[in-house]
């Protein structure tokens, strides 16, 4: 498997373009030998990466949630994802908030767990179409996720999913339709359970494809869409399955999925950046990186629980687990999709991981005086980021 030398390491705490670099010159040493990995690949590249993006990367700002749309801002966002499986074996997963929230409007009597499987083929489709066109054979596996239909997650609902609506209008539909809605930024949405993963029930076919598809065959798999439809078990019958009313968290079971994977690394894409303190503030300043440890000290994304705080409890939950089972250099990554590709070498976003060498348990990314290091201006709502 291959990691940073100390050197790189050093190098990419002081200046991310220097930790690029490096970062080139190790892959083409480590591409040259053998490749030791903790998991079985045909892969040519020595890196496995889950990518998770989510369902509003498919909606661009102010326009409508149409399949049409949805197949313009997929083909934006190809060649990101193109770009970073040359060098990478990438799993993508993806979420799927405005989608099922959308289905939901339109079939009122339909259940959460078959929304969930209806929008992951319709999103799947439409990621395949574009990844299709940039030279990438991507591969939709329909996914279930078994939860536990006791958790408390089902007595305090969080997971926002559909349109905002003003406050008049949602309490209007909660009385008539029996919704829960809470606050997101300035406008309302109704929110559902979201019980934590427990189980990846198609794992062995993710693992499986990853193992024996052509070394050269550019194959992605698209798993875990909208975090995986929602089953639970029957107590008495465990082989048993039925359907859970509720949405899964992406990022949280992408987090899973890496595990799962063994995969080296998990970047986590958003519209709003790496992690910030005072997000949105004029003294807002973000995060290079940082620690599981200060991340959890701090409380980071507690203030917002139904975006931001989900990211990063799955970005700690993936280090501190891969680092448990032996795989040490394992990191997440918290960035805007537009950096995808500068994310890795830590020019941008947040870079989560274990780290004794940072007293201080953060690396705070120094400001630029004409504002360009701050949050980006269309995604100033408190909702995005923590």
């Amino acid at each position: 498997m291959w990691s940073l030398s100390s050197s790189c390491v050093n190098k990419v705490l002081r200046r991310g373009v220097a930790a690029s670099r490096c970062h080139e010159q190790q892959l083409l040493s480590s591409t040259s030998a053998s490749i030791h990995r903790s998991y079985s690949s045909t892969s040519r590249v020595d890196e496995r990466i889950v990518v998770a993006v989510g369902g509003n990367a498919l909606q661009r700002r102010g326009e409508r949630l149409t399949i049409e749309n949805m197949l313009k801002a997929a083909a934006e966002m190809a060649p990101v994802i193109a770009e970073l499986n040359e060098s990478h074996e990438i799993v993508l997963t993806h979420g799927n908030g405005p989608q099922v929230g959308e289905l939901a409007l339109e079939r009122s009597a339909a259940t959460f767990d078959v929304l969930g499987a209806e929008s992951m083929g319709q999103i799947g489709y439409v990621l395949a179409q574009a990844l299709s066109s940039v030279g990438l054979q991507p591969v939709p596996i329909l996914t279930q996720t078994v939860v536990d239909p006791q958790h408390e997650a089902f007595r305090d609902p969080s997971k926002f999913v559909g349109p905002i609506y003003g406050a008049k209008e949602a309490n209007a539909l909660a009385q008539s339709l029996g919704w829960t809605v809470k606050a997101d930024g300035e406008y309302y949405r109704r929110v559902v359970p979201s019980p934590p993963p427990q189980e990846i029930l198609q794992i062995h076919a993710i693992k499986t494809l990853l193992e024996h598809s052509p070394s050269d065959g550019n194959i992605l798999p698209i798993a875990c869409g909208g975090g995986g439809v929602p089953v639970a078990r029957v107590s008495s019958r465990p082989s048993t399955l039925v359907g859970v009313e509720a949405v899964i968290d992406k990022d949280m079971c992408g987090s899973k999925l890496a595990v799962d994977l063994q995969a080296d690394g998990i970047i986590i894409l958003t519209d709003g950046g790496g992690i910030w303190e005072r997000f949105g503030k004029p003294d807002a300043r973000e995060m290079k990186v940082a620690t599981p440890e200060y991340l959890l000290g701090t409380k980071a994304g507690k203030n917002f629980p139904g975006s931001m705080g989900p990211k990063i409890q799955a970005a700690i939950d993936f280090v501190q687990k891969s680092v448990a089972a032996g795989r040490t250099n394992a990191w997440a990554a918290i960035g805007d999709l537009r950096d995808a590709s500068k994310i890795i070498s830590n020019e941008e976003g947040t870079i989560i991981r274990e780290d004794s060498s940072i007293s201080t348990g953060v690396v705070w990314r120094e400001k630029i005086e004409d504002n360009d290091n701050s949050p980006k201006p269309e995604s100033q709502k408190p909702h995005k980021s923590g």
